[in-house]
């Protein structure tokens, strides 16, 4: 039920990616997100990741960029990586630096899964992959006036799990194609995310917050959840896990 850490600190070797545009050719720059980019270092480092970092890229150095880590021999002797994302946004995904509108220079979120699911980059395989992206995903507010009402109960359907009797097994094993993967959005689909030019992403500040504060005894999915809590009381944005795909628990420092 929890990801294996294969082997001892002094042996393993963690890699992070970290992608952040502050710069453009015909958006605004996004000031303050060299704060984000400082911020995240840090707590990547202090998780025991080796931090790769580039600034300023259009959406096909981006995709140049994520294909060549996802290259990376030293994953190999790693449990985990972890892809942080930082750049204006739209609904289609992340822009690059010589985006113009929703339609030209974006890097979406598809090339990223495809880079790194279990086609793409079997090295990771049955490893941890962790998507942290900071931008906005359209132009709407996140919040809306409502009424104190009782909410209705919810009742969920259960499923049942198929079988494949009959069906024999060769040396070559099937394996999900896009399996592992936890994704935590600065936003929901269609609303903005808020950053500051002095202090950076509110997304950015709280989610090292609540790694620090709780990743020695919270596994990742339940750090993500505290994350997304600590949105209650700025009800203009809410971080959103999507397309999440961990099928164990991942804890950064198991047995601590």
């Amino acid at each position: 039920q929890i990801y294996p850490i294969y082997l001892p600190a002094e042996r393993r070797t963690r890699r992070a990616l970290l992608i952040c545009n502050i710069e453009f050719e015909h958006l605004s720059m996004r000031h303050g997100a060299e704060k984000d980019v400082e911020g995240m270092t840090k707590l990547l480092e202090e998780l025991d990741y080796k931090v790769q970092i580039h600034l300023n890229l259009t959406s096909q150095e981006m995709a140049n960029i994520l294909k060549e880590f996802a290259h990376c021999k030293e994953h190999q002797n790693s449990d985990s990586t972890f892809l942080v994302l930082m750049s204006h946004g739209v609904r289609a995904g992340l822009c690059g630096t010589r985006s113009r509108d929703g339609d030209t220079d974006i890097l979406s979120l598809d090339t990223i899964y495809e880079t790194f699911n279990n086609k793409g980059c079997q090295v990771l395989l049955g490893k941890p992959k962790v998507l942290i992206i900071q931008a906005c995903r359209g132009e709407k507010d996140g919040s809306v006036l409502v009424r104190d009402i009782d909410s209705p109960k919810m009742t969920g359907a259960s499923s049942t799990p198929t079988t494949t009797a009959g069906l024999e097994s060769d040396a070559i094993r099937e394996v999900h194609l896009e399996s592992d993967f936890a994704c935590l959005y600065s936003s929901t689909p269609d609303t903005v995310a808020w950053r500051s030019p002095v202090t950076g992403s509110v997304f950015i500040q709280h989610l090292i917050e609540q790694f620090r504060n709780c990743s020695h005894n919270s596994h990742l999915r339940e750090i993500f959840r505290k994350v997304q809590y600590s949105f209650d009381q700025f009800p203009r944005q809410l971080p959103a896990e999507e397309r999440t795909t961990l099928i164990r628990k991942f804890y950064l420092f198991p047995g601590h």
